[in-house]
């Protein structure tokens, strides 16, 4: 079941990318982000309202430093890939948001059979691959600014699943709730900085507006799903599983817009299939 669940992450948040990334190329990302933040805080809500739970302060309090530390990793990826190489800093966020939870889960005794073992260093690697991009600066040496940008949107990222391991499994979905409520409250305090300094940015209207609204919706799934699937199997499997999210992306941009897939990219695909396999046979 863990497993199924980690794809199930994997799928909901490579699509919320794809949405929210297609929204962005013409509203600006932050209230892109506003918009979405506050559908996936709509989203826990409801969800904790029809799902029983026994809470105590401390789940609060680990899910809503998940969800600060969470929204710090986003954005820093963001400014990582508008200072450094896309084909660095996407790949190397993705490398070090599956390995710090799997560190984790080493060091606390989980302990996976071989075969799940090569399955998680292969869907690790196809993490990477699929998440490299071609761009127009990708010639010359690597922008050191973009490198350490990317290290610490994987340390966050990765560091909010770790958090989300001392919430209690009594507690239900509440430690999303309080992350959901922690990123929206950190989105508007700086969208209101932001607003107090220039010009006061548009909301998405429209089409966008629905696709920042369909990013929430994945987005609270996807976290939903997150905690469900590490209480219920190794976090060593699941993190690499949740890693696999551009493969969705990737897969929508090739079949909704007609991008093409680059040779790494389809690479990394089948190492995708390969570890999923060896991990659902191991």
């Amino acid at each position: 079941m863990a497993v199924l669940l980690g794809v199930l992450v994997a799928a909901s948040f490579g699509s919320g990318d794809f949405l929210g990334g297609r929204a962005s190329r013409r509203a600006p990302t932050l209230t892109v982000l506003m918009v979405a933040q506050a559908t996936a805080l709509l989203g826990a809500v409801i969800v904790c309202v029809f799902v029983s739970a026994s809470v105590a302060a401390h789940d609060i309090v680990f899910g809503a430093l998940a969800g600060s530390v969470s929204i710090v990793g986003i954005g820093m990826l963001y400014h990582g890939l508008s200072v450094g190489r896309m084909a660095v800093v996407a790949p190397l966020t993705a490398l070090v948001s599956a390995v710090l939870p799997v560190a984790w889960g080493v060091l606390n005794g989980e302990r996976p059979s071989g075969i799940v073992i090569v399955g998680v260093v292969l869907a690790i690697i196809a993490g990477v691959l699929i998440s490299r991009q071609q761009s127009e600066s990708q010639a010359g040496a690597p922008n050191a600014s973009g490198i350490a940008w990317s290290v610490g949107a994987g340390l966050c990222l990765g560091a909010s699943l770790v958090l989300y391991l001392q919430t209690s499994t009594e507690s239900g979905l509440w430690p999303v709730l309080a992350a959901r409520t922690a990123s929206f409250v950190l989105v508007a305090v700086v969208l209101s900085v932001v607003a107090r300094r220039r010009v006061p940015l548009p909301f998405p209207a429209g089409a966008d507006r629905l696709l920042a609204l369909g990013a929430g919706t994945l987005d609270v799934t996807a976290t939903s799903l997150l905690v469900l699937a590490v209480r219920q199997g190794l976090v060593v499997v699941v993190s690499p599983l949740a890693a696999l999210a551009p493969a969705a992306t990737v897969i929508l941009a090739r079949f909704v817009l007609g991008e093409r897939l680059q040779p790494a990219q389809r690479v990394g695909l089948l190492f995708a299939l390969a570890g999923l396999v060896m991990i659902v046979v191991g």
